[in-house]
């Protein structure tokens, strides 16, 4: 989600330029430099500076490697019963529909 790590200095070095594209795979979540940049931001702040956005943003968001509420039930119903789970990852109302889910089908 261009939180860090290396892609930070890919795009310090691709945004500004008006020929560059960057697309943006997976889920954006709200709060990141990738959500930002899917919502039209013209500048991002990295490593003290402000980056201008004039290359080209396309956003692809039905990849993901994370898996599904489906998934997370059917391999919590896999696994033996803990005495809590907690929801970590995600916006937090999403987040609350798989906890219900969670509870309605798993107890």
């Amino acid at each position: 989600m261009a939180t860090g790590g290396r892609v930070l200095h890919h795009l310090r070095r691709v945004l500004p330029d008006a020929r560059n594209a960057v697309v943006i795979v997976g889920f954006a979540a709200e709060g990141t430099r990738a959500r930002d940049l899917v919502d039209g931001a013209r500048t991002l702040k990295m490593f003290g500076q402000y980056v201008p956005v004039r290359a080209e943003i396309a956003n692809v968001p039905h990849f993901s490697a994370h898996a599904d509420a489906g998934q997370i039930v059917d391999w919590l119903r896999g696994a033996p019963a803990p005495d809590t789970t907690y929801m970590v990852h995600g916006e937090p109302g999403a987040a609350g529909a798989v906890r219900d889910r969670i509870d309605q089908e798993l107890g």
